[in-house]
């Protein structure tokens, strides 16, 4: 038996291209047959300047909140990452988010024998010309109610100059607040 490869390679593209049109179809506008969740909070970044430095997405799981952070516009290095304790974000320090969240009264920093609380977040590191992108986990916390992230004060989303070096309390020497986003229920809700 001979195989014409000429004949082989057009069926080959044919049945591709048939493959590919059949997938366009069940698209809709947005170029993707499945619908991304919607977040049940976000908190928009900024800098002292009002430039956007991200967002973050927050989504209730079965284990608590899934916090879904992309950082725009920073320089290669690691920062310092923290849920603040009060939902205003007045620049250029950001001192009004106020303390890291911390409803259980700990002190700060997964590495401190006193430690952490919950607004600690593992650091953000930044590669050479990337965004920097993270996925965190607040294990057994609300969005709202008691004990909730969203009390009477809101909380918000900050990150630092420098590396939280996991153990000083109360902020792991993490350094100036450089941007921050006041974390809100979508628009739409």
């Amino acid at each position: 038996m001979r195989i014409d490869s000429r004949r082989t390679g057009k069926l080959l593209a044919t049945g591709l291209i048939a493959l590919a049109l059949a997938g366009c179809a069940g698209m809709g506008k947005g170029g993707s047959s499945a619908k991304l969740p919607e977040p049940d909070a976000v908190a928009q970044l900024t800098d002292a300047r009002g430039v956007d430095r991200g967002r973050v997405d927050i989504f209730k799981d079965g284990s608590g909140l899934r916090l879904e952070l992309v950082a725009r516009g920073f320089a290669a290095g690691t920062y310092g990452m923290h849920v603040h304790a009060v939902g205003l974000c007045e620049g250029p320090k950001y001192t009004s988010a106020g303390p890291h969240w911390n409803p259980t009264g700990a002190q700060h920093g997964r590495d401190n024998p006193m430690g952490a609380h919950h607004g600690d977040m593992p650091n953000l590191v930044v590669e050479p010309d990337t965004i920097g992108r993270a996925t965190l986990t607040l294990v057994g916390t609300r969005l709202a109610g008691e004990g909730g992230l969203l009390d009477a004060d809101g909380a918000a989303f900050v990150i630092h100059a420098k590396a939280d070096d996991y153990r000083t309390d109360p902020s792991g020497n993490s350094g100036d607040r450089i941007a921050c986003g006041v974390i809100r229920l979508p628009a739409a809700r």
